[in-house]
Order: C-alpha cells, then sequence, then structure tokens
C-alpha cells in the first residue's frame, strides 16, 4: 500500500458510515472476550480491525497481481528486463 494512502487511513477524523451486519450471537461472545485481550476497547474496534486487516491484504494482493500482468506484458512488447528491475526499484523507494 502506498505511503500517502496509509496516512490517509490512519486519520482519525475519516469521515464515517454506520453499517448493519448480522453476525451469530457466539461469535459476538467471542469477539466480546477476545477484544479486550488483544488492547481493543470493545468487540466493535476488534471487528474493524479484521476488516481493515483483510482489506489491507487483498489490496496488496490485487496491487501485486496487477503488477505483475503489467511486468508480464512489458516483457512481451519487448522491453528489456535490466529496464523493468530498474522501474520496480524506482516505484519501491
Amino acid at each position: 500500500m502506498k505511503i500517502e494512502t496509509l496516512k490517509q487511513r490512519l486519520k482519525k477524523d475519516r469521515p464515517m458510515e454506520s453499517v448493519t451486519l448480522h453476525i451469530p450471537e457466539d461469535v459476538v461472545e467471542e469477539l466480546k472476550t477476545i477484544a479486550p485481550l488483544l488492547g481493543f476497547s470493545g468487540y466493535q474496534p476488534l471487528i474493524k480491525a479484521y476488516i481493515g486487516q483483510g482489506l489491507r491484504q487483498d489490496l496488496e494482493k490485487l496491487e501485486q497481481s496487477n503488477l505483475l500482468n503489467l511486468i508480464d506484458s512489458l516483457k512481451r512488447q519487448g522491453v528489456e528486463e535490466k529496464v523493468i528491475n530498474e522501474a520496480l526499484a524506482e516505484i519501491r523507494n
């Protein structure tokens, strides 16, 4: 994930939207039990953390997948591997 995107996600004053989820009662009880053990003030912040973690992982996978597709396309277009590697090093820094 890009640094700027991460900085935006860490802002406390981001707009929020209420959502309603139907979660089995036993799962909610387990979330309530484990939340304080993991340092969360309640089960809702824990749910938000789980959602955020999963979302970041999926975004990273998609970004990586798109990057691999681009690399393959560049190779098929005849772009030298050295040039591709230099470009990859540049965007990772």
